[in-house]
């Protein structure tokens, strides 16, 4: 993954990360709702792989925001 790459995956895992714990969701629970492996769940949050778009997109169902929140940093 390039470093400009890394960065923006970054942020999306970060904001990930923001609203599940603003749903008081683990990441066990939140990987459960979205149909994938805790340990993938914790390698988006960390930047260590890419997500894929029908994974985002499941995120943002799961957390019951638009997708497009997703792709915004928190500030």
């Amino acid at each position: 993954m390039r470093e400009d790459q890394k960065q923006y995956f970054l942020q999306l895992g970060l904001t990930v990360a923001y609203y599940r714990k603003a749903r008081k969701l683990t990441q066990e629970k939140l990987a459960e709702k979205v149909g994938i492996s805790r340990n993938h769940m914790s390698r988006i949050e960390t930047a260590d792989c890419a997500a894929s778009l029908d994974v985002i997109f499941d995120i943002a169902k799961a957390l019951e925001i638009t997708p497009d929140k997703l792709f915004r940093s928190i500030e």
